[in-house]
């Protein structure tokens, strides 16, 4: 996932390194770390689920994939999927291209793997993006 800031790449979010991260303001308990006013102490939580390929395939052998989610926490501010606010305490699937906000921030995150075809039209500021730090 990456992070634009002014229309230009300032971090890369390396989602595969973990099956959940908490967002928000408290520096004791959130992996991913954002200190905008408008962010809750547990603003937001992205989490891969496993779930069937086909949703009609309800039995213990079907295929499974694993997916991106991200759920509201009931934050005062709001979690934006694509500019529009989602609903608190409910998954919402991410897609290869939606755009993620947090609050009023200005910073947005959009879901890209390397290999994506149409990056967007923006300059990247740092050559080498750095990994999401976890301590």
């Amino acid at each position: 996932m990456y992070e634009f800031k002014d229309n230009r790449i300032i971090d890369t979010k390396y989602l595969h390194r973990c099956s959940a991260f908490l967002i928000g303001r408290d520096e004791r308990v959130c992996d991913w770390l954002m200190l905008h006013e408008s962010i809750s102490k547990q603003h937001a939580v992205l989490q891969f689920r496993k779930v069937p390929i086909n949703p009609k395939d309800r039995s213990e052998f079907a295929r499974k994939a694993i997916k991106p989610y991200i759920m509201d926490l009931g934050s005062t501010n709001g979690t934006y999927l694509n500019g529009k606010r989602i609903e608190p305490n409910r998954y919402y699937e991410l897609r290869e291209g939606d755009e993620l906000k947090f609050g009023y921030s200005t910073r947005k995150y959009i879901l890209l793997n390397e290999n994506s075809v149409d990056l967007p039209d923006v300059e990247e500021e740092n050559a080498v993006a750095s990994p999401v730090q976890s301590d």
